[in-house]
């Protein structure tokens, strides 16, 4: 265990006293001693203590010992079932075998060349480039590895992506299809081009390719450049389409054969598997410990970093731009004044403030930033950032890496679905793929450049992490007890689509036990039998806590899981069927088609890092992981602006309303702790018509922390139907009275 982090002596007073020069703020001439973090006498306990932990909800010095014969646990069951091919038009038994025949052949092949004579012996290569196509490619001037990249998407099964390229295909176009294509083009080009441009409109480059298709074109050999090289590790694209289809079989017909990630039911073999409710640390319990960890956490921030993944494309959120019309990310949502990734920012600024204030030194934490292509993501974040002049904190403090974008595929049989020819569905593969592209993409050595160990990891869309002391009791836990990985968590809300982690048990072929914390996805839930429905809440379900996706990361343990060159770099692959794929077509006809996309869960990295047992453990598992948990109320820990709000909905759960009214029942306790009479926050369903009570919006350098913010406030009074704003980070009241 690594030592203690020194304390500030006992004896001295710390002052909250002039602001940081990057935030706008004003003096005050009382001081302000945060009592909690410099008075207290607490003796720093050992987080392998089993007094630490606590199940979720229970007393912080009760154990959550694992006894099979008392606590039954959820079973799954790994042994290989057989299954039926879905239709006879599409045989899996035949083409999974057969890809990965010609994935192993292309392995053993040391240059372009072996590689291009190994497809030429396929035979739908052979049948799609003979066809024709061979022809177009002298008028392309495409190169081998293009041609490469194209003749990998034809072996797996995917070459109704490139239309009607092949000769076969051209000469069978019907003069129906023929005119429609041609009138759409007509159409598209009308209302791009304008009337004049009419004797250009059926300009062709090449082999019957118009010009746009060029670019089409141009775009699809980029994406698949892309997968090609990103998934090099499970075989490039010929491997990404063998994983869709186990994961398909998997999922369509309910093969109980896999546990919580498919590289681990894959690569690791074991006799029997067992899920149990973890045991955590409750801040909100054990509230001496919890604040000697968030002083661990903030002296150590010169040492720690911030990673943001938002590379996702929000598409529930329904955000467009008022004055283009076009799709917008989650990350440029307007929430209380600002976009979402302005308030993350806001937020780390209140915890380098705080570092300031107590021991006087500027600290700058180094963020890094994951982005999409989808919905101009990542253009959209720089400019952002850059309109911001990088949030005062300089350029070389930002890192922005993109991550690759996955075609959709249909849930029938796993082909990759188009809106046209050469324009697959594409969408983000999930934020899991942030530990392999942070390692391609130099992330962690950059981290390193600057001195940094650790890095705490947070989603744009929720609003709440920062509150209070979670995030820096996560982050002083994990630097103080050298832990690789930590899990802020929270109490399940049902009908919210989260996961839940768990704590995992398998026993080896070999007789040793394994055990680790993980998670399991919402979208895996039917393989362990989980239900998402109301709970008792004694019933066994309800003890596993909720997935939040704030997480502690040990930067050279993750490192180490990214460079892998297999699939463990991917942690939590599967198959997300959950939702219809929407997109339209280029007659602009939208579709809604059953299907899915693979998708990759960053918290799933903690399957990484298991322990290896002699024997079965009964009791206080936990202190012998290099994983951890810290447990707190939900609304200090997760609500979610994630989706939009339909007018006729009565429920407010993860929409940017209901994340506004948790924010608010986090204002009413705090202010309550100060002697402030305030309305109290009741059910949503209350305020689905009339909204909160009040508005309250503090600037988070007033704390973060409460104990600090309690020192601020005292006294008064505010009344239903009052807003109350506070931009400072200097700021004393006393009996104020706020009416209306």
């Amino acid at each position: 265990m690594a030592p203690a982090l020194p304390m500030p002596p006992q004896s001295s007073n710390i002052f909250v006293s002039n602001p940081n020069s990057s935030l706008s703020a004003v003096s005050s001439n009382a001081p302000f001693f945060l009592n909690s973090l410099s008075s207290f006498n607490c003796a720093a306990r050992r987080l392998s203590s089993s007094t630490v932990f606590s199940s979720p909800g229970k007393s912080s010095v009760q154990s959550y010992p694992l006894r099979p014969r008392l606590i039954p646990a959820l079973r799954v069951s790994i042994a290989p079932a057989e299954y039926v091919p879905p239709s006879p038009n599409f045989d899996f038994r035949k083409e999974i075998p057969k890809l990965k025949g010609l994935k192993s052949k292309l392995r053993n092949c040391s240059n372009l060349e072996d590689k291009l004579r190994t497809l030429d012996s396929d035979s739908r290569v052979r049948s799609f480039f003979n066809a024709g196509f061979g022809r177009l490619m002298g008028e392309l001037n495409l190169d081998k590895y293009e041609l490469f990249l194209l003749k990998c998407l034809v072996a797996a099964g995917q070459e109704h992506v490139l239309g009607e390229l092949g000769g076969e295909f051209v000469s069978k176009r019907s003069s129906l299809k023929t005119a429609l294509y041609a009138l759409a083009d007509m159409i598209e080009k009308w209302e791009t081009s304008g009337a004049n441009d009419c004797d250009r409109l059926h300009g062709r480059v090449g082999f019957g390719l118009a010009e746009e298709e060029v670019k089409a074109l141009r775009l699809l050999l980029k994406s698949l450049g892309e997968i090609e090289q990103f998934y090099d590790c499970i075989g490039g694209i010929i491997g990404y389409q063998i994983m869709v289809l186990d994961l398909l079989v998997q999922s369509t017909f309910e093969r109980q054969t896999s546990g919580w990630s498919t590289h681990t039911c894959q690569s690791l073999k074991c006799e029997s598997l067992e899920i149990h409710p973890p045991r955590a640390l409750d801040l909100s319990q054990d509230v001496e410990y919890a604040s000697q960890a968030a002083l661990w956490g903030l002296e150590a921030l010169p040492v720690l970093g911030e990673i943001y993944p938002l590379g996702g494309s929000g598409d529930r959120l329904g955000l467009v731009d008022p004055d283009t019309g076009e799709c917008l990310p989650a990350a440029m949502l307007p929430f209380c004044g600002r976009t979402l990734l302005e308030g993350l920012i806001r937020d780390l600024q209140a915890r380098e403030f705080l570092y300031y204030k107590v021991y006087g030194n500027e600290c700058i934490i180094p963020v890094a930033i994951m982005t999409s292509s989808a919905k101009n993501n990542h253009e959209r974040i720089l400019r952002l950032c850059e309109s911001h002049s990088w949030f005062g904190r300089g350029r070389s403090n930002f890192i922005l890496f993109e991550q690759p974008l996955v075609p959709a595929v249909s849930a029938k049989d796993g082909k990759w679905l188009a809106s046209r020819s050469f324009m697959p569905v594409c969408k983000p593969g999930g934020h899991g793929v942030i530990w392999k592209l942070a390692y391609d993409k130099g992330v962690f050595q950059w981290f390193r450049d600057h001195g940094r160990k650790g890095a705490t990891v947070r989603q744009v869309s929720n609003v709440v992490a920062a509150t209070d002391l979670t995030l820096l009791a996560l982050a002083g836990i994990g630097l103080h007890s050298a832990k690789k990985l930590g899990f802020a968590s929270c109490k399940q809300s049902t009908g919210a689509t989260e996961g839940i982690n768990v704590l995992i048990e398998r026993k080896s072929l070999n007789g040793n036990w394994i055990y680790g914390l993980s998670c399991i996805e919402y979208t895996e839930f039917d393989k362990f039998g989980i239900e998402d429905e109301p709970l008792p809440s004694n019933s066994l379900q309800a003890e596993f806590p909720a997935n939040t996706n704030i997480m502690y990361v040990d930067l050279p343990s993750a490192e180490v899981v990214g460079s892998c060159k297999d699939e463990k770099c991917l942690p939590g692959m599967v198959l997300n069927m959950k939702k219809p794929v929407t997109y339209k077509d280029q007659f602009g006809i939208s579709h809604s088609v059953p299907g899915g996309r693979l998708e990759h869960t960053m918290q799933n990295i903690a399957d990484n890092f298991t322990t290896v047992c002699p024997s079965r453990c009964y009791e206080s598992v936990e202190d012998r992981l290099d994983t951890f948990m810290v447990y707190n109320e939900r609304k200090k820990v997760t609500s979610s602006a994630k989706k939009k709000r339909t007018h006729a909905a009565k429920s407010l759960r993860q929409t940017p309303d209901g994340a506004l009214l948790d924010m608010m029942r986090n204002a009413y306790d705090i202010f309550s702790q100060c002697g402030i009479s305030i309305p109290q926050i009741e059910g949503d369903d209350k305020y689905v018509d009339s909204g909160p009570p009040f508005l309250i919006l503090l600037h988070p350098a007033l704390g973060p922390l409460w104990e600090v913010i309690r020192q601020k406030f005292h006294g008064g009074s505010i009344s239903e139907g009052s807003e109350l704003q506070i931009e400072v980070s200097e700021f004393y009241w006393k009996d104020v009275q706020v009416r209306n």
